[in-house]
């Protein structure tokens, strides 16, 4: 094939609706390895090629009344989690990483620490979690405090924290409000501590009480964070606001969540509804 009728080939692979992004892209890299490894040319010509980009997908929304039904599901320390995905719009992993000390009761906040991006934002508390978090935190602290008396009690921190506050490792401050049932060693330092709680648990957790809900939507720990943004804004908060509470560098992507509304200013009313 000439470099023309090859250019011609992938222009078209890639600009074709029926044809996945990654089957685009696998065809591409079989090309550059047939031009580099086999025949032994130099294909530079090949990066004006367009790639193929994964088509965003709409996010999956659950409404009030679903997020409700499911927590019905739900119970203990799975549930109080769920409700922070929720409540406060956390992604699955900042929810897991969340350190006792970035949780404010008195201003009612939570602050996130090196979310994704490498940014920290703050978000909210929201008031009817104060109760059972404080009670949840009672009985942490109590376990802390038991595996200090055994000579443990230390929690992971980055190399650079470690270096800078060598005894904050054993400071109740400092750890995760979700930590494990069990000790494990880390293989990073070799020392016996309390890791946080593997994800995996809030995910089957959710997975079962969606199913036991009678809900018929693919929700995920990530629905409660689309959620979370939708029925702000349904409630008339600035879509600004909803950024950064979410995080978000670019208002665009905060943009997505007003594909389900129906209110003057922000959806499209179906003409149906004018009958």
């Amino acid at each position: 094939m000439s470099e023309q009728e090859v250019s011609q080939f992938l222009t078209h692979l890639a600009r074709d609706a029926n044809v996945a992004a990654s089957t685009q892209n696998q065809a591409l890299s079989a090309l550059l390895f047939l031009y580099k490894e086999v025949l032994k040319q130099e294909i530079g010509w090949l990066d004006r090629v367009e790639r193929a980009k994964k088509p965003p997908k709409l996010p999956v929304v659950l409404s009030p009344g679903e997020v409700r039904r499911i927590f019905a599901q739900m119970k203990g320390v799975e549930k109080l989690m769920a409700s922070l995905l929720y409540g406060s719009g956390l992604r699955l992993m900042e929810c897991v990483r969340l350190r006792v000390k970035d949780v404010d009761f008195a201003y009612a906040q939570i602050m996130v620490r090196d979310a994704k991006g490498g940014k920290d934002r703050v978000t909210m508390l929201p008031v009817d979690l104060v109760e059972p978090l404080g009670r949840h935190l009672v009985k942490v602290r109590t376990q802390h405090e038991q595996d200090l008396e055994d000579g443990l009690g230390t929690v992971h921190l980055s190399f650079a924290l470690a270096r800078k506050f060598p005894k904050a490792e054993r400071e109740w401050a400092w750890q995760y409000v979700f930590p494990s049932s069990r000790l494990s060693v880390d293989p990073r330092t070799g020392k016996t501590q309390r890791h946080h709680i593997a994800e995996g648990m809030l995910q089957v957790a959710l997975k079962k009480a969606v199913r036991a809900s009678g809900i018929a939507k693919a929700a995920t720990c990530h629905s409660l964070r689309h959620s979370f943004a939708t029925h702000l804004l349904e409630n008339g908060y600035d879509i600004r606001t909803v950024q950064e509470l979410l995080g978000h560098k670019d208002v665009s992507t905060t943009m997505i969540y007003t594909h389900v509304l129906n209110k003057p200013g922000l959806g499209v009313r179906s003409p149906l509804d004018h009958a």
